[in-house]
């Protein structure tokens, strides 16, 4: 689901790269592939400092946090001409039991994990960041490995127009719930955005994404998707909006598919937000691939900040999506719930849920598919700050699949720390 954002005042156009920025991030973190078993190392923040200059959004209660936050107000010593250098590091210590090696083989290892990285902020409107994670088991049933990850994010405005452009790469090889192993796989994403205001009511979003997913061992896709949006604004905290698109999968069988969607988003007090959205896919299979799908999709999420130290969000969605096995779609639904309060002062304790229904769905004639799967977790972190740009934190997390699937059902325990710092 994309943000909804309203536009008023002289800022228009700046909040128009926030929208169009955020846009493209959000939608490439929904194609991030099938959930780790491992807890991995956070992603780097890419937001430019640029579109942090901006009032926080209207329709979100929680301001946004970003390391380059105070980008524009800060002395930058590391400074190559128009470039300036950021590092950034990671290190977690996590121990976990009935993770899974190959199916049905459950271990009990120590997992390490180093990500040096560096972010590059190559002018006021766009970053590049690379970082190798290093990780590293005591368990010789699993591979140590270096990981990669490299992302180029920006936007340009140009009269009424804003656009954005989001690419990135990822190689990661750790094990995974889908696939009951541990599991290379290499990512590519890309999303373009335009979005224009065409009065004091009415804007357009017009998006573009490509999705390349190939993992070791299971089936590659390739997805491209075009959704576009006409928005109108009833009044300042409340707009809606209805979208069309278009998509086709490479896959086994190959796909073509259509979107129709209707969203809304509504600040309802200062302390409160809603912002959902909801339609239907139409997926047609070539190559012998089976009969016509519809597929009801969804996204909803609710923003809620009683107290300044307390916010507490929860979610929804359900999206189709290509399978790492052949001849077969994934229909995933999952609901999700988080509360984070301040104590102290100093201290942050995150306390969050999560319960994921992963359908099968035979894609092509005579084919079966892989029986469904309940998959949820809990997850309790408690973190401080140090030297201002640092973190530490100790976590807890706790995780169950239950299918009639042989080999890929397990419950897993894993607690840990980590450290991190951007400079």
């Amino acid at each position: 689901m994309r943000k909804l954002i309203i536009f008023t005042g002289k800022r228009k156009k700046t909040w128009r790269l926030v929208q169009v920025t955020l846009t493209s991030l959000f939608a490439l973190s929904e194609t991030a592939g099938a959930q780790q078993v491992v807890a991995p190392p956070p992603s780097v923040s890419l937001t430019p400092p640029a579109v942090l200059e901006s009032a926080p959004d209207e329709m979100q209660v929680f301001s946004p946090e970003n390391p380059i936050s105070s980008f524009p107000d800060e002395v930058q010593p590391l400074q190559l001409g128009p470039v300036t250098l950021r590092p950034h590091m990671f290190y977690q210590f996590l121990y976990g039991n009935g993770i899974q090696s190959i199916p049905g083989q459950k271990q009990d290892t120590i997992v390490q994990a180093f990500a040096p990285g560096i972010l590059l902020v190559l002018s006021p409107h766009w970053t590049l960041d690379y970082t190798p994670i290093f990780t590293f088991y005591s368990d010789k049933n699993f591979k140590n490995n270096v990981g990669q990850s490299v992302a180029l994010t920006g936007g340009a405005s140009y009269e009424n127009w804003t656009f954005g452009l989001s690419q990135s790469f990822t190689y990661s090889s750790s094990p995974q719930v889908q696939t009951g192993t541990q599991t290379g796989q290499q990512n590519y994403l890309t999303a373009l955005t335009a979005s224009c205001q065409l009065n004091t009511k009415m804007s357009v979003d017009l998006g573009l994404n490509q999705t390349l997913i190939f993992p070791d061992g299971f089936q590659s896709s390739r997805e491209w998707l075009t959704l576009d949006w006409l928005n109108y604004q009833f009044w300042p905290r409340l707009t809606a909006g209805v979208g069309a698109g278009i998509g086709y999968v490479d896959s086994s069988p190959d796909m073509v598919f259509e979107q129709f969607q209707g969203r809304f988003g509504w600040r309802a007090t200062d302390k409160i937000s809603f912002q959902v959205s909801g339609g239907a896919q139409f997926s047609q299979f070539t190559d012998g691939g089976g009969d016509p799908l519809v597929n009801p999709i969804f996204g909803a999420s609710i923003q809620y900040q009683p107290f300044d130290q307390t916010k507490l969000s929860v979610g929804a969605n359900r999206v189709v999506s290509p399978s790492y096995y052949q001849n077969q779609i994934n229909e995933i639904t999952s609901v999700n719930a988080d509360l984070n309060q301040r104590l102290l002062g100093e201290f942050y304790l995150d306390v969050s849920a999560g319960y994921n229904w992963n359908n099968y769905i035979a894609a092509a004639s005579r084919a079966s598919a892989n029986d469904a799967a309940d998959y949820y977790s809990v997850n309790v972190q408690l973190s401080t700050t140090f030297l201002k740009r640092g973190t530490v934190a100790l976590f807890y997390n706790y995780s169950d699949n239950s299918t009639a699937q042989s080999g890929l059902g397990f419950t897993s325990s894993q607690f840990g720390f980590n450290i991190g710092y951007r400079y």
